[in-house]
C-alpha cells in the first residue's frame, strides 16, 4: 500500500503557449517515516512554452531510463531526483536542450573524526543554486540524453577556537543515458554516471564530502573535505512476451572513491539485480512475481554483505481525462 500514488495533471491553451502542470504525492514513507504510509510529494510543477518552475525530476535525471520493475527504489547507479528548480528549455522536440537552476543540497560523513566536540560548530552553506543541463535526442531507435551538473558545497566554522575546519568543494557530473529500441518487443536501457560530491542525485548513494586527513595543513588545519568521486552504471532489457507478459531483468552498480578520513566501514561499492515476470489478465491491472539481489562492500575491513529479496506485486491503474 505505500506505493500507492495519486496525480493529477492539466494542460491549458494561452496565447504565450500551453500551460502544463502537475501535482502528485504518494505514500512512500522514507527517513523517519521508514515503513509508514506517508504523504510524500513527488511532483507539483508548472511550465508555460519555454519555462518551468517547481519541484520536478532534475535536469540531470532521465526519466525514461528507470526499467520496468516492481521493487520501489530499482536500480542504485541511476541519476534518480526529483528536485525543486527553475528551467529553461530554448530547444523543443526531437532535438532538445533544458538548462536549470536547482536547490542545492549534500550530505557530509565525518568518519575518524566524527567524535570530535570540535565539528559540532561546522555549518553547510550553499550560496548558489546548482547548474544543470541535458541535450536529448529522440528517434525511432529511442533515444539519448546527455546530462551535465554543477554546483558549489560549502561548509562555515562557527566557533572561534585553535581550528580552522571551514572549507569549500565544487561538485559535478556527467550522465550519458539512452533506451534502444533492439524490437518492436525489446527495449535495452543504459545509463553510466561520474561525478564528484554528486552523490546526492543518485536513486541509492551515500555521502556526498568526506573527511581528508591533513598533515600539511598544521595544528590549525589537520583534517579538510573533500568532494568524494563516484562511478555508476546501469543495464536492463525491458522484453514484452506478448500482450499479456512482459519481463525486466539487469544489472547495476555504484562505486566510491573513499577519502582517507573515512572509516574502515564506509560504505565502498553496491551491487544490485533484478528480474521479473508480470502478468496483465486486462487492461490497467497487473500482477506478478521479481526477484531482487543486492550486495554492499565496505572500505578497508573487508566486510561485504548479500541479499536476496522476492516480492509478489498488485497493481491497478486508474485515470480520467476531464476537458472544459
Amino acid at each position: 500500500m505505500r506505493q500507492t500514488r495519486f496525480g493529477v495533471k492539466s494542460s491549458t491553451p494561452t496565447k504565450y503557449g500551453e500551460l502544463k502542470t502537475i501535482f502528485e504525492f504518494e505514500l512512500f514513507g522514507t527517513g523517519v517515516d521508514a515503513g509508514q504510509t506517508t504523504f510524500r510529494l513527488r511532483h507539483a510543477y508548472g511550465e508555460m512554452g519555454h519555462f518551468g518552475g517547481g519541484q520536478y525530476w532534475s535536469v540531470f535525471v532521465d526519466p525514461d531510463i528507470f526499467p520496468n520493475t516492481n521493487e520501489y527504489w530499482g536500480p542504485n547507479g541511476i541519476p534518480w531526483f526529483r528536485n525543486v528548480q527553475f528551467r529553461w528549455m530554448p530547444l523543443k522536440g526531437k532535438n532538445s536542450i533544458t538548462i536549470g537552476l536547482e536547490r542545492p543540497g549534500a550530505s557530509a560523513d565525518l568518519g575518524r573524526a566524527s567524535d570530535r566536540i570540535e565539528l559540532q560548530g561546522v555549518r553547510p552553506r550553499f550560496p548558489l543554486p546548482d547548474l544543470t543541463g541535458n541535450v536529448r535526442f529522440d528517434r525511432g531507435w529511442g533515444h539519448l540524453q546527455v546530462s551535465g551538473l554543477l554546483g558549489s558545497i560549502k561548509w562555515v566554522d562557527t566557533v572561534a577556537d585553535n581550528f580552522d575546519l571551514g572549507g569549500s568543494a565544487t561538485r559535478f557530473g556527467i550522465s550519458v543515458n539512452s533506451g534502444i529500441n533492439m524490437t518492436k518487443k525489446d527495449v535495452v536501457k543504459l545509463s553510466f554516471t561520474y561525478g564528484k560530491g554528486s552523490q546526492n542525485y543518485m536513486n541509492d548513494a551515500p555521502l556526498d564530502v568526506g573527511i581528508e586527513l591533513n598533515p600539511g595543513g598544521g595544528p590549525r588545519v589537520p583534517i579538510k573535505g573533500v568532494a568524494l568521486p563516484m562511478t555508476a552504471m546501469m543495464a536492463y532489457l525491458d522484453h514484452r512476451w506478448n500482450e499479456r507478459f512482459t519481463s525486466s531483468v539487469g544489472y547495476s552498480w555504484l562505486e566510491m572513491s573513499n577519502s582517507n578520513g573515512q572509516l574502515p566501514s564506509a560504505f565502498r561499492r553496491g551491487k544490485y539485480a533484478s528480474g521479473n515476470l508480470l502478468f496483465s489478465p486486462v487492461s490497467n491491472v497487473m500482477v506478478g512475481g521479481e526477484v531482487i539481489w543486492g550486495k554492499r562492500t565496505n572500505f578497508l575491513d573487508l566486510f561485504s554483505s548479500e541479499d536476496v529479496h522476492v516480492q509478489f506485486s498488485f497493481k491497478y491503474n486508474f485515470n480520467k481525462e476531464f476537458k472544459f
